[in-house]
């Protein structure tokens, strides 16, 4: 078998051809599992025919603190940007989503995890200020593992930072849709990406601050089945609903016109 040609699927464990995942929008077309998309494909997959403007391409992250852990944070960021070809784990766009003007940005999980850092929390900040400028509505597609060790304090100030600049979203009664995907955890569930007037997630998505084995430390108790999971937040009260990519686009959409009082073509 031609490894290159082929791939197991991490869930159902069938070996599966790699180009009808890719033509199934890399879902599983055996159990629906949603492997990981990164950024680009994301936008392309949203965006009417594929096409969109990048914003804010040119901020970069800097090793303020010359942060090490088991390598230097400076040769992290080279790597990262190496192997994504982006400059951070988050990238704003701005085209039209059936029809309608929009700004979408999308998180990278491949770029250190999509951790967030003080640049993606720029970013996130101006993305919303080009909204409220532009009276366009937001849309994050968010895919981390939360805040960004290697920047410390200041990586957690991005929580309340971008806080406050969807705060003025919302005063200038603009929608802001949050997507989160598999996984979302950290300062980034704790901050932007829970904000939203509808959070809806894929499905089978892990969404969480702390992660179930330190929640079990704390609590003493054993956690419920499928805790974490989108499905347990969406019957908890946490999430709007749980969305399959096949139908994101559609949903989002629809969502955007109801927001913005915008009748179908």
């Amino acid at each position: 078998m031609n490894e290159g040609l082929w791939t197991r699927c991490n869930n159902c464990q069938k070996i599966l051809y790699k180009q009808d995942i890719i033509d199934n929008l890399k879902v599983c077309p055996q159990c629906n599992y949603h492997f990981r998309l990164g950024a680009l494909e994301r936008l392309q997959q949203l965006f009417d025919d594929g096409q969109f403007e990048l914003l804010d391409q040119d901020i970069y992250p800097v090793d303020f603190l010359g942060f090490q852990d088991q390598q230097k944070y400076e040769v992290r960021l080279k790597d990262s940007q190496k192997k994504t070809g982006l400059p951070e784990a988050i990238v704003t766009a701005r085209g039209r989503l059936g029809g309608l003007p929009v700004i979408i940005q999308a998180m990278e999980f491949a770029f250190m995890g999509g951790s967030m850092g003080s640049v993606v929390g720029e970013k996130v900040a101006r993305a919303a200020e080009r909204a409220v400028e532009e009276k366009l509505p937001l849309i994050i597609i968010s895919c981390s593992g939360g805040a960004r060790m290697q920047e410390g304090m200041m990586s957690l100030m991005q929580m309340i930072k971008t806080a406050a600049a969807l705060a003025r979203l919302s005063e200038a009664r603009l929608p802001y849709i949050s997507v989160l995907a598999d996984p979302t955890t950290g300062g980034t569930t704790a901050s932007f990406a829970m904000l939203g007037d509808i959070n809806i997630a894929e499905p089978n998505a892990l969404i969480g601050f702390a992660g179930p084995r330190v929640i079990e430390q704390t609590i003493k108790e054993k956690l419920p089945k499928g805790f974490q999971r989108a499905e347990f937040l969406l019957a908890h009260g946490m999430l709007d609903d749980v969305v399959e990519r096949k139908y994101l686009r559609d949903y989002l959409i629809k969502a955007l016109r109801l927001f913005l009082n915008q009748p179908e073509a």
